[in-house]
């Protein structure tokens, strides 16, 4: 993995060899929260990204306090180096691995690969939930050179900025709204933002979900517009997660500065009252 900007990738082998390690806590975040019960990495911390890791009142982060409270009451301190995966070729995982890096902590890596390889290597399971002292964990301020707003995602439609959005074809063309399934989470309108490039988060990755080289994930978003001229990146998908992917590749994986992640995403976007949208259909 040395091809990679930033050293933020464990493989499969590496924690399966640092089970047990006290100064790492491993944790899984899915799509579908209840595969954590059904079989996790042992000593694996479960959290669902709805219900642990968002406001219950407004869509939003947890706040610093919140946030802090919620790591430490589950065993994870600021001296912890937080190893994340999870469903979904890791969608959530590097959601959270956005989230940890925002509120400032940088002690954390993301497993190359999803819970599915853990699984299909015929690494150990357990459905035991793990059991850690309470820690202490301080959160910083909100790094927001990090994550994007909706008023500098406007201020991008015309200031070079260039923005990439990573969900499927069909939702980028204005085909669908949202996913097949995920009807009820769309916005009111379908499309894309105006002058975003279409480049799927899965181009990203392999078959097995790890991710491509350092080589090919920069030609992929060369040839594609959306690195050029040393330009920033705001990176969006429908709530965030999909983009915090891409967005990890970019800032972590190729080492980029200027990247954001735009949670509020087309959700948000297409939901909006005077801003403007682009649709291939």
């Amino acid at each position: 993995m040395a091809d990679y900007a930033k050293d933020v990738l464990v493989d499969t082998d590496w924690v399966s060899e640092h089970l047990g390690d006290d100064s790492i806590r491993i944790v899984e975040v899915d799509e579908n929260p209840a595969l954590y019960a059904e079989a996790h990495i042992p000593g694996a911390i479960g959290f669902d990204w709805k219900r642990d890791l968002q406001d219950q009142v407004k869509r939003d982060f947890l706040d610093p306090v919140k946030f802090g409270r919620l790591m430490g009451g589950r065993g994870i301190s600021n001296d912890h180096t937080v190893v994340l995966y999870g469903d979904r070729n890791n969608w959530f995982a590097a959601y959270t691995y956005w989230y940890f890096l925002y509120y400032g902590h940088d002690k954390v890596k993301l497993v190359n690969g999803p819970r599915e390889k853990w699984i299909s290597e015929g690494h150990e399971t357990t459905t035991e939930v793990p059991s850690y002292p309470e820690a202490s964990f301080e959160a910083k301020s909100g790094d927001e050179s990090i994550r994007a707003r909706r008023e500098e995602v406007l201020e991008a439609l015309n200031n070079g900025t260039s923005l990439v959005d990573v969900r499927s074809p069909q939702e980028y063309s204005g085909e669908l709204i949202a996913m097949a399934g995920y009807e009820q989470e769309g916005a009111q309108r379908s499309g894309h933002i105006p002058g975003a490039a279409s480049v799927p988060w899965a181009q990203a990755v392999n078959e097995d979900g790890t991710f491509k080289s350092a080589d090919e994930l920069r030609e992929l978003y060369t040839s594609t517009g959306v690195i050029q001229d040393g330009n920033p990146v705001i990176a969006y998908c429908r709530i965030g997660e999909r983009s915090a992917h891409t967005w990890f590749v970019l800032h972590e994986l190729l080492g980029l500065d200027g990247i954001e992640n735009y949670d509020g995403s087309w959700t948000e976007w297409g939901s909006l009252v005077d801003v403007p949208i682009e649709k291939d259909v």
